[in-house]
């Protein structure tokens, strides 16, 4: 029996690709058109309908029948068991007709956040600071080795495409989405995703040791509306009333140059301004005009998630973000989707629309073939044609091994930022230590832990950005509004710096507002996803930090309300400036 072309890999990656597509069915096509959502069961087997918590449909259906081959996993699991997973979705994939392997997408697993929608917590992976921790450090040598390790990480459970890095500017100093961001310059955010392109894809571009990387959001999603989010309705528009376009783009320019696979818009639909005001996913202006010809795009694009259909997101109904289209069907957004120059639908699983849309003459084949062109080329190029399993006890090997975590945990404290320092740090000797929001095992390796203020030499307190309290199950996740502490709170906060020298350190995932706080505190460090280990390292002077402020920080939230949200650092005498951090 003849080999097929596709089946060869002594046949250039063109040749592959279009013998492939030459014995594809429109069913088939269209199921490439669709990046969704699965889930694992515990001890690594496949999740069918009713198991994952929230699948519509069961894995094999997905892949035997809906031929969905791309996939991005939520959840955290064992690392023998991803792994083992990651074989089984392969090998139901390896059944099917033409037997299409799966390519295996995550969010970021790196970092501290965990929030369904855009991140987990790093669990069995090597943790690491959040991007804005980074830029805090500014040193692309070692963005470029953090993306090399989560590319071995990933690579070892068989993920091949990085729902990541995110290059949106932290301009509203309200928005949720900051902490996965490089910070407010468009400039270190440009240099640090050349270096982060690079880690994840290698050096000589996409190959079978790359892991894809799907930059986001593109053109920018930072300018925010009173700093909402657009994964829900309140949130939905964009605006530039500082004129800053361009300044936005600048990352994703560089992302472009460096030679990025995928590129995802954001859900935002842009206001006042010379493109049509719907979502950047349906917008042509923005995916055809701007990423295709004038910045010479040629990957795939992937919209962000659920766009199309309304869903039930954690028990709770959530309207599809077709913002600017809600009045069309969901077959009339898929289309203008397309024709706006999308290639792949995150987050939906309904390749049925896409087929009833060819058999109109709403959308050609060829239009279909097209995208499905750039998903295949792209499966070749990462070699999962040839071998898309993983070993199962190198991964156990691999994931969290002592080398990668030695690096993440050195780059935690280098990331630090010491805001002010009244003569306290660096601490030594064992000092008789009051701590909140520090594990007191920990605080116990440093000092004498006391359960009273008044009985203690120094205080170590921890405290994370305020925020809103939203309703609902998803948005909580999301923290956006206020970044002042409410008064009952910051009264806690300061009685406790009037106790007892204190060392505040808060977690920036926004930019706090704490003049109060940084004016009576005895020193007040920053930091954006570290350990109390870290911390106290630091503290103790048995570690450096290094970090600076990658945006300012605020005097008020009158001052962030008459801030412009697309343009940088905007708040009228800040705190804190851009770049600000002291040396101990």
């Amino acid at each position: 029996m003849t080999t097929p072309t596709y089946r060869d890999p002594q046949r250039s990656v063109d040749e592959r690709v279009e013998d492939l597509l030459a014995r594809m069915t429109l069913e088939e096509k269209a199921g490439q058109l669709f990046h969704t959502m699965l889930a694992m069961n515990p001890d690594g087997s496949l999740a069918e309908a009713g198991e994952g918590g929230f699948l519509r449909y069961g894995t094999t259906e997905l892949v035997a029948e809906r031929h969905l081959t791309h996939f991005n996993l939520l959840g955290q699991g064992g690392v023998r068991e991803m792994a083992q997973w990651a074989n089984r979705l392969q090998e139901l994939a390896a059944s099917t007709r033409l037997g299409i392997p799966v390519t295996l997408s995550t969010d970021p697993r790196h970092a501290f956040t965990d929030n369904p929608g855009a991140s987990f917590g790093a669990g069995a992976f090597s943790a690491w600071p959040e991007p804005l921790g980074l830029a805090a450090i500014g040193d692309a040598e070692l963005v470029e080795r953090f993306a090399d390790t989560v590319r071995r990480e990933y690579l070892a459970v068989g993920f091949r495409v990085a729902l990541h890095p995110q290059i949106d500017l932290a301009t509203e100093p309200r928005w949720s989405r900051q902490s996965g961001t490089f910070g407010s310059s468009a400039e270190v955010t440009a240099e640090l995703v050349r270096a982060y392109v690079r880690g994840l894809q290698g050096p000589g571009g996409l190959g079978r040791e790359s892991v894809a990387a799907m930059v986001k959001h593109f053109p920018g999603g930072g300018p925010q509306k009173d700093g909402e989010d657009p994964h829900f309705p309140h949130g939905k528009e964009q605006v530039y009333p500082g004129g800053m376009r361009e300044y936005h783009l600048k990352p994703f320019v560089a992302a472009v140059e460096a030679g990025c696979s995928q590129m995802m818009p954001y859900y935002g639909r842009p206001v006042g301004t010379d493109w049509e005001e719907v979502g950047f996913g349906f917008n042509k202006d923005v995916l055809t005009g701007l990423l295709r010809e004038r910045l010479g795009f040629t990957g795939i694009v992937c919209t962000d998630w659920g766009l199309l259909t309304d869903a039930d997101i954690m028990g709770e109904p959530h309207e599809a973000r077709a913002w600017g289209v809600e009045h069309l069907t969901v077959a009339e957004r898929a289309a203008k989707a397309l024709d706006a120059g999308a290639d792949q639908f995150g987050g939906e699983q309904c390749p049925e629309v896409i087929v009833e849309l060819v058999r109109a003459g709403r959308i050609t084949e060829e239009r279909l073939d097209t995208s499905v062109r750039r998903l295949l080329r792209e499966k070749f190029l990462l070699g999962l044609f040839d071998n898309p399993y993983v070993d199962v006890d190198l991964a156990e090997e691999t994931v969290g091994a002592s080398g990668f975590t030695a690096l993440g945990a050195a780059a935690q404290r280098r990331s630090l930022t010491v805001l002010t320092n009244d003569s306290l740090l660096p601490l030594s000797g064992r000092p008789d230590l009051y701590v909140q929001g520090v594990d007191e095992r920990v605080a116990a390796g440093y000092g004498n832990v006391v359960a009273d203020p008044a009985l203690a030499d120094v205080a170590v307190l921890r405290l994370r950005t305020p925020y809103e309290r939203r309703p609902g199950a998803f948005e909580s996740f999301f923290h956006s509004g206020s970044l002042a502490f409410p008064d009952e709170e910051l009264k806690e906060i300061l009685r406790l710096l009037e106790t007892v020298p204190t060392l505040v350190c808060v977690n920036l995932e926004r930019p706090a507002v704490l003049p109060e706080i940084a004016g009576r505190a005895a020193a007040l460090v920053a930091d954006y996803g570290a350990s109390d280990e870290a911390l106290l390292d630091v503290a103790f002077g048995r570690a450096r930090a290094e970090g600076r402020l990658p945006f300012e920080l605020p005097r008020s939230m009158a001052a962030v309300a008459a801030s412009r949200p697309d343009v940088p650092n905007d708040t009228a005498d800040p705190l804190f400036p851009y770049g600000h951090g002291l040396e101990i």
